[in-house]
């Protein structure tokens, strides 16, 4: 048996919950992803796990063995990716995870400049709003957008991200321009979900006032907000690598600028170790100063 693949196999079905997308994981098929299970059980003498039609649950020794075996494995992915920095050229799987409005309107070149400086390396791109884990999810990179946190991991601030207020022609001229933080209290916000509004003074403002203020549609999309504020529904606060084309085209307006919040960052995040894998390293130097600073997105605006 191959104690190694095995393991592997039955982390990946504990934390996918099903063999089939562990199997779609690990780019095999369910039947040999539960053989390594009933072979690793074999050889330990327990029941690891008790199956159903629907999902899987573990056993007693089946939590025990989850943790100390992804302990072991990502040992052994440290010490690979250890001697993987001796090698001069970075080469591997590189998995990275990025919000997806940003990926789609961003990603695309600087992964194509990145292959053609490092052809070696492979790139598995995730997109998601979310939150993710780099560690229980297996990411080695995740690109978010924000004020991080104090964390274990390491951050690597990329280049600031501008938040702008913004509605279309059509609707400051149906509902007027506002003026100041006070005056939004009339107006009709599209909120964007994963934003904390009272960390900005001008949102906190919008609610307020005594009439009229509503969230008349909120979303986790910037894309869905931006579109919304195209068609005349409401302002929207959003980055400005979102909204820039709309506004150099006029189809969108910048408001308030002298209350604009203070701006965000684009990081870089990635696991603490005292020797980053030779890929790793490689994409955070490429994309360190990659988007400019300011970024591309926001000249002429």
């Amino acid at each position: 048996m191959d104690r190694i693949n095995a393991m592997r196999a039955f982390i990946h079905v504990v934390q996918d919950g099903s063999f089939t997308k562990a199997a779609e994981r690990l780019n095999t098929s369910p039947q040999l992803v539960s053989k390594y299970v009933s072979k690793l059980e074999q050889h330990l003498g327990v029941r690891l796990m008790n199956r159903t039609t629907r999902r899987v649950n573990l056993t007693e020794a089946g939590t025990r063995y989850f943790e100390s075996a992804r302990q072991v494995l990502a040992d052994i992915d440290n010490l690979e990716n250890q001697i993987g920095d001796l090698r001069p050229e970075a080469s591997g799987l590189l998995r990275i995870s990025a919000p997806v409005s940003f990926a789609i309107r961003h990603m695309e070149p600087l992964l194509s400049a990145f292959r053609q400086a490092h052809p070696a390396v492979e790139v598995d791109l995730q997109v998601n709003d979310r939150k993710v884990d780099i560690i229980e999810e297996g990411f080695d990179i995740a690109l978010r957008v924000g004020r991080l946190r104090s964390s274990s991991l390491i951050a690597k601030r990329i280049t600031p991200v501008r938040l702008a207020f913004c509605a279309s022609p059509a609707y400051l001229e149906q509902h007027g321009e506002p003026q100041s933080p006070e005056d939004l209290q009339y107006h009709h916000y599209l909120h964007y979900s994963y934003l904390d509004s009272n960390a900005i003074p001008a949102l906190q403002k919008w609610f307020t006032g005594n009439t009229g203020a509503r969230r008349v549609m909120m979303s986790n999309n910037g894309d869905v907000l931006v579109s919304a504020a195209l068609s005349g529904a409401g302002i929207a606060l959003q980055p400005t690598f979102l909204t820039g084309p709309a506004i150099r085209e006029g189809r969108l307006k910048v408001i308030l600028r002298d209350y604009e919040p203070e701006p965000m960052a684009f990081y870089a995040v990635y696991v603490h170790r005292q020797l980053v894998a030779s890929k790793v390293r490689a994409f955070i130097d490429f994309i360190d100063g990659f988007f400019g600073d300011p970024p591309y997105w926001d000249r002429d605006l």
